[in-house]
């Protein structure tokens, strides 16, 4: 690898967003750092870049032993200059069932915090870098239905929020990255989407964000305006929402 190449991990790359961007960064000139739990879809993954790639396998549910193996790649790839974190868990949870609860707060809060803490030490020491979650529309507001997953996201949201807070007279960037639907395993057969992108557009829109210095940026653009109206509605009125949706979609189910 040459001294001048720019490297980049990305936490969760075995399908969606995190694969697409793999193969994003590695046409752009990145060595990239592949890292997921099931190693046979990596070295698949491998096989279709274009440039030079490393795997380590790191499971978000044990965050002392994925730091530990981040840690590790980035002493293995020589640096690193970009920091993608993108794993995260999608549970309808409808019987708010406890074990459900604590597996999402696990991955996309404490997973998703340990692994920013690791990325801001390390950028820091560096004096540059940056730092890419991947939250969601869903942080705007909560969800009977999965109600761990959307207060997960808006915990990412308010994290990155305070990094950039931190780290604004530092050289090292936080972007917030909110896709709303994205044609990944997490959405497939859900009724009632809409604007659905596939990830390949995500990983293009995510690429120029980091390119432009964005500090947040919706997937697609105009979710900023969708949200902008949804964070409005009265509490009373999205329930009513909520429910009359409910409705409409177990019927749609059973039909």
């Amino acid at each position: 690898m040459k001294e001048s190449q720019k490297r980049a991990i990305i936490i969760g790359t075995s399908t969606g967003i995190g694969r697409a961007l793999a193969k994003k960064l590695s046409a752009e000139g990145y060595a990239v750092g592949l890292t997921g739990r099931f190693p046979e879809k990596m070295k698949e993954l491998q096989q279709e870049l274009a440039g030079e790639s490393f795997v380590r396998v790191i499971d978000a549910l044990d965050l002392r032993h994925a730091t530990h193996e981040l840690s590790n790649m980035i002493m293995e790839m020589g640096g690193v200059d970009i920091l993608v974190i993108n794993a995260g868990v999608l549970h309808p949870n409808p019987e708010l069932r406890w074990d459900l609860e604590e597996e999402t707060i696990r991955v996309n809060a404490m997973a998703f915090a340990g692994i920013a803490n690791l990325a801001v030490r390390y950028f820091l020491q560096k004096n540059g870098g940056c730092i890419v979650g991947i939250s969601s529309v869903a942080g705007h507001r909560g969800s009977g239905r999965s109600p761990a997953y959307n207060a997960s996201k808006a915990f990412m949201m308010n994290y990155m929020e305070g990094l950039r807070q931190k780290l604004s007279t530092t050289p090292i960037k936080v972007v917030d990255v909110r896709p709303g639907f994205v044609d990944t395993a997490m959405i497939r057969g859900r009724k009632g989407l809409f604007g659905v992108v596939s990830p390949e557009k995500a990983a293009d829109d995510i690429f120029r964000a980091i390119q432009k210095g964005k500090r947040i940026v919706y997937v697609p653009s105009w979710w900023a305006a969708v949200m902008g109206v949804f964070k409005r509605i009265p509490e009373s009125l999205y329930h009513w929402g909520y429910w009359r949706y409910i409705a409409w979609d177990t019927k749609a189910q059973k039909s």
